[in-house]
Formats: structure tokens, C-alpha cells, sequence
């Protein structure tokens, strides 16, 4: 399964950005990682194909994950951005017996 993320860019505090994740199959589970310049990755958000979502407490209340099954496609909606939203997103997506697979990252960065 492939996976194709897209959706960055520049923005000023405040802002919003909807990111995007299409994969080239369907997908069990899917979700974003994001590592901010010079420091680790971290999980943001999830959303189960039962469209159960998780979100980590840093970004909770302000961003939104969904997803169409009908396209392949999920979403990040990312709200009231930060300058500490900074960060490569990462989409990952878990298929049933074949393992997790990642798409490549897109940038988001926030002007202040």
C-alpha cells in the first residue's frame, strides 16, 4: 500500500491548513505523526475504519482527523495553528495482517 501526503505549507499563527493522506488501497487504521525541526517524531492523531478518533492532548480541540473511505483518502483538518505546530507530517496507515505503511511528509510551518 502506498500512501501520498499532501496539504502543507505557510501559515501565520492562527491559521489553518487541511492536510491530506490517499492511499492506493484501503486502509484498517490511519493516522499522522509529526516531527518538529530538531527534535523527535510524535503521534498527533488516529482514526480507526470505525471512525474512532484520538488525538494527542497538544493538538485536541484543535485538530481533526477523518478520512473517505470511498476515495482511500484521510484528512488532517488543522485549526488555531501554532508556531509549535511546526513539524514534517507524517500519514501512516494499518492494514488488517500486512503491517503499518507511511507516506511521505509534508511540511507545515507556522509563521508567528
Amino acid at each position: 500500500v502506498q500512501l501520498q501526503a499532501s496539504g502543507g505549507g505557510l501559515v501565520q499563527a492562527g491559521g489553518s491548513l487541511r492536510l491530506s493522506c490517499a492511499a492506493s488501497d484501503s486502509i484498517n487504521v490511519m493516522g499522522w505523526y509529526r516531527q518538529p525541526p530538531g527534535k523527535q517524531r510524535e503521534w498527533v492523531a488516529q482514526i480507526t475504519d470505525g471512525s474512532r478518533t484520538n488525538y494527542a492532548d497538544s493538538v485536541s480541540g484543535r485538530f481533526t482527523i477523518s478520512r473517505d473511505d470511498a476515495k482511500n483518502t484521510g484528512y488532517l483538518q488543522t485549526n488555531n495553528l501554532k508556531p509549535e505546530d511546526t513539524a514534517v507530517y507524517f500519514c501512516y496507515g494499518d492494514r488488517g495482517g500486512l503491517g503499518r505503511f507511511w507516506g511521505q511528509g509534508t511540511q507545515v510551518t507556522v509563521s508567528s
